[in-house]
């Protein structure tokens, strides 16, 4: 199966809609991270198939849950969940923040590559940004402990927002360390085509909201 096969049933089976155009720039998008890959090391996954399955299927699993117009992707990385969710949903302003100097001049080779106008790259700490807007939906990959997300986040999020934190096993301990404040929303669970082990998104929101 092609590549281009490959996504699109991957993405018919999490119930998406994408536009052909769409998934040429998730499969440029998968060039370019393996492309880059072997000299910054952005990821251990260094098949692109893994990486199809792994890093833009996974990220496009939560799309369904993304909700407003304003998408933060925190401790971003190689542009995880944050580009494929700015393919996937266009509409939305979706800010990709990384820490790493080396990581955020990726991300804006991607964005000019892809063409994605609807996103914005911040290389700072998460905990020491204020923005003039605030997110509706603050998304999280492998950047902590669902506690310690939250309380680094929390200034960035809009009155309604949502923080999602994407797990793989059902984090009980984590849940339980939840700080005050906040609440569950929900717990979804993710079935990621191509990914055996259990996935996971906790969706935390704040206990007056």
């Amino acid at each position: 199966m092609s590549p281009d096969a490959a996504l699109a049933v991957g993405v018919l089976e999490l119930g998406l809609a994408l536009q052909a155009s769409q998934r040429k720039q998730l499969l440029t998008y998968i060039d370019l991270l393996a492309k880059w890959n072997k000299l910054y090391n952005l990821t251990a996954i260094r098949d692109p198939h893994e990486m199809l399955s792994h890093h833009v299927l996974d990220s496009l699993s939560i799309v369904p849950h993304v909700s407003g117009r304003r998408f933060l992707d925190v401790g971003s990385g190689a542009g995880l969940p944050g580009v494929p969710v700015a393919i996937a949903q266009p509409e939305c302003e979706v800010t990709l923040l990384d820490s790493s100097q080396k990581k955020t001049a990726f991300l804006q080779h991607v964005a000019i590559e892809l063409e994605l106008g609807n996103t914005t790259m911040c290389a700072t700490r998460v905990e020491s940004w204020h923005p003039n807007q605030r997110f509706d939906t603050i998304a999280s990959r492998a950047f902590s402990e669902l506690a310690e997300f939250v309380h680094r986040s929390q200034h960035l999020l809009a009155e309604h927002g949502v923080l999602a934190a994407m797990k793989g096993a059902y984090p009980h301990a984590e849940i339980e360390r939840l700080p005050e404040g906040f609440r569950i929303r929900a717990v979804k669970r993710l079935a990621v085509p191509g990914v055996a082990g259990e996935r996971h998104l906790v969706l935390v929101e704040r206990a007056t909201s």
